[in-house]
């Protein structure tokens, strides 16, 4: 049975691969490779691999990364414009983060299509769930900026944000990425994570201070996760108001805000709302 959209239009689905064990692709996944009349991929040799191991033969395969997304959107939507579904895939994990896909999804829903994300692999979730470090809320930053200098202004920003940050990392910047966040950041809990879901998978637990002592090769793919800054800010100096005022500023509504100021406060949240909204 062809797999159509909740509206019967048709769609863009964004498709997430194994990041290293090939068992993690879903069903969901499988049929929907099969269904898309054509698909996007980000190396279309590694996509002929993944549709082989599949015994998914006759798809038609266009490239899109990162630098030509802007050209492939002519291709896809006359695709769509004729009622045919189309896919796209990474290398590995789940399109658009930290992978090609934004652009393509974004100039899709544009012209008033669907795009469909299915549920799969990503490196950083199964790293947050066990790294030790509080997991909710958290920031996902991806990469930093290759160069020091704009790396270190990136960082700068993010020295008082006091909920858990992850980031990805090339194995050739893992040890100079490590000596900065230290430099930047100050001593904190840390989690690295390597070759998730592969033979070689480890995980390296400690904090700033003394995280390279443990860390024995530096090959493979990184995930980085980092304790949020919650020590720094002397809740008793700043009133409720400002303190949750604090929290909205990263982005949480003022119930969550409200929530999140109880925690630190050891108070309940009606406590703190009746105080902020002044009943």
């Amino acid at each position: 049975m062809k797999q159509i959209s909740y509206d019967n239009r048709p769609s863009l689905y964004l498709i997430p691969t194994p990041i290293g064990n090939m068992e993690d692709m879903t069903i969901r996944s499988i049929n929907t490779l099969k269904m898309v009349d054509l698909l996007l991929c980000e190396d279309t040799r590694v996509g002929i691999q993944l549709l082989s191991s599949l015994d998914i033969d006759g798809k038609k395969k266009v490239s899109c990364h990162n630098f030509n997304e802007e050209s492939t959107k002519t291709i896809v939507l006359q695709y769509l414009k004729d009622n045919k579904n189309v896919g796209l895939i990474t290398d590995r994990g789940t399109p658009v983060i930290s992978d090609p896909g934004y652009k393509i999804a974004k100039i899709v829903i544009e012209q008033g299509y669907n795009v469909i994300g299915l549920p799969g692999p990503t490196a950083l979730i199964p790293a947050l769930i066990t790294s030790g470090i509080e997991p909710s809320p958290f920031l996902f930053y991806g990469f930093l900026n290759a160069k020091t200098s704009k790396a270190k202004k990136e960082l700068l920003l993010l020295e008082n944000f006091p909920y858990t940050i992850i980031f990805y990392e090339a194995p050739h910047r893992l040890i100079d990425t490590i000596k900065l966040l230290k430099e930047i950041l100050g001593n904190r809990k840390i989690s690295i994570h390597r070759e998730i879901s592969k033979k070689y998978e480890s995980i390296y637990r400690n904090d700033l201070d003394h995280i390279l002592e443990d860390i024995d090769i530096v090959k493979g793919e990184y995930v980085i996760i980092i304790e949020g800054n919650r020590k720094q800010i002397d809740y008793s100096k700043i009133t409720l108001e400002e303190h949750v005022r604090l929290y909205q500023q990263t982005g949480l509504t003022i119930m969550s805000a409200i929530k999140q100021v109880a925690k630190d406060r050891n108070m309940t949240k009606q406590e703190v709302y009746k105080k902020v909204q002044g009943k």
